[in-house]
């Protein structure tokens, strides 16, 4: 006797319950061991949780879990291919900006490239002593054989990380101004923001080819851009009442108490979010080595596979400092713009 046979039995359902059991084939062995075994009743201490496995045991026309599960996939392998008419061609530009930044990075020789990241750094920072720092870091990725992993890590972060800005920023700022775009936005931002890293590469793995960068690349955008949506949105929303209205009694339109009230007094939150979502490109990169994308990830992921310590240390160790290199420069940057908007 299962579990919750008097559950069924209860509600009249017994019938149709072993309705399911009729063309069955005869029980093996074990279980028919399992049912002779089944006479003792369940103390209340150890009664299992009503799931669907344990109704199944009780009832055959109650699906098992695996159904649900299986059912979820065939769904998706349904609609996969109508998926790929539409987001193939949507996507592809993805495939050839990621193509064309790496072999751009990759082909610049270390000596131009060096110049262009100290000048990119002393622009956003106006510090010689984070040059100087930002330098040596390079010298040294580049000293240990890392340099080419590195620069093809921040090439996927650079094309990544302007992309989140460039549908991140319009997003918030809608949000920003429609209380309901709000609330239709947060339930999403929030699945988002909590999903596990893995689970973004299990739909785009069936979706999209292994060897595509648009696969990695759309997985890095989704796990990136809610940072910079919410701080933009927040930023906005924080901008003091008072000059909102200073601003509707001197005439301005939407437009302008936008582009020249509202971002502005909104950047530091704004660039804050930048700040996030180059942080979390950078981590979305290392487990998009999963799904073949290039850089230091690689690496790390060659030291798990092959056991190889001493190589996952030390491409570790070059993730480590990349990300205090995109750390301190965007704060060095973040820095600057409050500091002049308090002057």
């Amino acid at each position: 006797m299962a579990t919750y046979d008097f559950l069924f039995d209860g509600l009249g359902l017994r019938e149709w319950c072993d309705s399911e059991k009729a063309g069955e084939a005869p029980l093996s062995m074990a279980d028919l061991l399992a049912q002779a075994g089944g006479g003792e009743e369940v103390s209340a201490w150890a009664l299992p949780f009503p799931s669907l496995d344990a109704l199944n045991d009780s009832c055959a026309q109650v699906a098992q879990s695996r159904d649900l599960t299986k059912g979820v996939e065939n769904l998706f392998l349904a609609v996969k291919d109508a998926l790929r008419v539409v987001l193939d061609p949507l996507t592809q530009p993805l495939s050839w900006l990621l193509d064309g930044t790496l072999s751009l990075f990759e082909a610049t020789p270390w000596w131009i490239m060096f110049p262009i990241l100290m000048l990119v750094v002393y622009l956003s920072s106006k510090s010689m002593r984070l040059v100087a720092f930002v330098t040596a870091c390079l010298s040294f990725l580049a000293f240990v054989d890392l340099y080419q992993h590195a620069v093809q890590t921040l090439g996927i972060i650079f094309v990544c990380a302007v992309l989140c800005v460039l549908f991140g920023v319009p997003i918030g700022i809608a949000m920003s101004r429609s209380d309901r775009l709000q609330r239709l936005m947060i339930p999403i931002l929030d699945m988002l923001q909590t999903l596990p890293p893995f689970v973004y590469l299990i739909p785009l793995i069936f979706l999209f080819s292994v060897t595509e960068p648009k696969l990695y690349g759309i997985a890095i955008i989704l796990y990136a851009i809610v940072p910079v949506i919410r701080l933009t949105d927040l930023g906005i929303r924080l901008v003091d009442k008072d000059v909102i209205e200073a601003a509707d009694s001197f005439g301005m339109t939407d437009k302008q108490k936008l582009f020249n009230v509202q971002i502005p007094l909104a950047l530091p939150n704004i660039m804050a979010g930048v700040n996030q979502t180059i942080m979390m490109s950078l981590a979305m990169v290392v487990i998009a080595s999963l799904v073949s994308a290039p850089g230091l990830g690689v690496l790390v992921l060659r030291g798990i596979r092959n056991l190889e310590l001493g190589v996952g240390l030390v491409s570790g160790l070059g993730i480590v400092l990349l990300a205090i290199i995109l750390d301190r420069v965007t704060k060095a940057a973040l820095h600057r713009v409050n500091a002049a908007q308090k002057h």
